[in-house]
């Protein structure tokens, strides 16, 4: 069993005609649990920053506007995301069995990934590549 995960949220978008990316959250998680808990959070987090509700008075009217027909929901499929049970579990076996597990959605201009991996498989796979190198 994999007890500690590495877990990230980054966006990407293009600037200067290169491909940036701009990193929103690191989280050391010391179970699975707390990973997922993390990956769901952050993933609301995000939603809420692209997507906000019109009601929350924060906001003066007419602040927030409608995107344009054809624009991927990226606050949606992160919220979609974050509340679909089976996917919460797929991740869940993924990051138990060791592998690195990737959530990414993107707008016109914008990527937003979610990355985690266990700690362990990481150590793991160092020190297979580093008994697999010849000694220097």
């Amino acid at each position: 069993m994999h007890d500690e995960f590495l877990c990230h949220v980054t966006a990407y978008g293009i600037c200067g005609g290169r491909r940036v990316g701009v990193p929103l959250g690191t989280y050391r998680a010391p179970t699975l649990a707390l990973a997922l808990w993390w990956m769901r959070d952050r993933a609301l987090w995000i939603a809420e920053r692209l997507d906000p509700r019109p009601e929350n008075p924060a906001y003066p009217p007419n602040a927030i506007v409608p995107v344009a027909d054809g624009i991927p929901d990226v606050p949606g499929v992160l919220r979609a995301w974050s509340g679909d049970t089976a996917q919460q579990e797929y991740v869940a076996e993924e990051l138990a069995a060791g592998n690195l597990v990737r959530v990414a959605t993107s707008d016109d201009t914008t990527e937003y990934e979610l990355l985690a991996e266990s700690v362990d498989a990481l150590r793991m796979q160092r020190m297979a590549h580093a008994m697999a190198s010849p000694a220097a």
